[in-house]
């Protein structure tokens, strides 16, 4: 009896380790996943029993803001997916970059948006597949990076924050952390030499700690920050913007890899079909549909930024930004 367990158990070890053999090419997927066509994301499962098409579809956006704020701004477009996929459609509210990865990754989300930086983390992690960015007819909508400080202080170039308090948002963020330790040093300030990088965890959690004085200064998204302008958050003449990155690619949307085709496909078309109501657009900074995009293609500048400033987008260098993120904050 015991040889045959241990034959048994020898046969199991044997049929894992000769499916992971049997992935020519990964790239950075994590090994869950594989990219037999090298488009940089996950293929689809080809065994039939792995793929899902869930009675219920788990929907959520990225929380670079209350994700409240976000369940109610998507409710229309929510009631039109379920009404388009004929399935249940919810809502689920993360509280961080890291819990909206995590959710894709164990099977608990199917679509969503996520940010910019933690789309490449999603991809190589969770198996998302990028597919729509919010836009317009022609073009999607992008954003960029901006440094602000208050109106009223002495600092008027990047240089006189050195050694002040300067906000980043998360590890995985790219206007937030990635974009700034790449490209901030040419402007001659150093994230980690020339000032401490404290985490304030959203974007509108900096900018609300530079109005408030909790920050000298902040790297944030420039469409989040206009949105809270246009919310009467806050004042927009109460900032001054010190430095304007180049255009990065708003928040992506994407899905499981392993949904079923079919309803997969036609869950894309729901998407793409739509058309933003007012309320959304006016959200949006005026974007009123989701503007197809790949993965390869439009998040190169992303990939190239951080490769620049020496990020990975695998799981090891995930779970250190995380370590070092929880780390500062004990």
């Amino acid at each position: 009896m015991l040889k045959y367990l241990i034959s048994l158990a020898a046969l199991l070890f044997a049929s894992v380790v000769l499916a992971q053999d049997n992935c020519a090419h990964r790239g950075d997927l994590d090994k869950l996943y594989c990219d037999e066509n090298k488009d940089l994301v996950a293929d689809t499962p080809q065994d039939p029993k792995k793929l899902k098409n869930p009675n219920t579809l788990v929907f959520t956006y990225t929380p670079v803001e209350d994700p409240a704020v976000y369940e109610k701004i998507f409710k229309p477009f929510t009631d039109h997916l379920a009404a388009c996929t004929k399935k249940r459609v919810v809502f689920y509210q993360v509280q961080s970059n890291a819990a909206e990865i995590e959710a894709m990754r164990s099977g608990r989300l199917h679509v969503g948006g996520f940010s910019t930086g933690p789309t490449a983390f999603a991809v190589n992690i969770a198996g998302a597949i990028p597919f729509a960015v919010k836009g317009y007819e022609k073009e999607f909508q992008g954003y960029n990076l901006i440094v602000i400080v208050k109106k009223g202080s002495s600092f008027m170039t990047m240089t006189d924050l050195k050694g002040k308090k300067f906000a980043h948002t998360s590890p995985s963020s790219n206007s937030g952390h990635m974009a700034p330790m790449a490209l901030f040093p040419k402007q001659g300030l150093t994230p980690g030499k020339d000032y401490n990088i404290l985490f304030s965890g959203k974007h509108d959690q900096s900018v609300m700690g530079v109005n408030s004085g909790d920050y000298d200064g902040a790297a944030v998204a420039s469409d989040v920050f206009e949105r809270m302008v246009a919310r009467g958050q806050v004042k927009e003449e109460d900032f001054r913007i010190l430095y304007r990155s180049p255009k990065f690619p708003t928040s992506s949307f994407a899905y499981a890899h392993d949904l079923e085709p079919k309803f997969r496909d036609q869950m894309l078309k729901c998407f793409y079909d739509y058309r933003f109501p007012e309320e959304m657009k006016k959200a949006f900074a005026g974007a009123d549909r989701f503007f197809p995009v790949s993965f390869e293609k439009d998040w190169a500048v992303v990939r190239q930024v951080s490769e620049a400033g020496g990020q990975k987008f695998d799981k090891a260098a995930y779970e250190q930004e995380q370590a070092k993120a929880a780390a500062k904050k004990k």
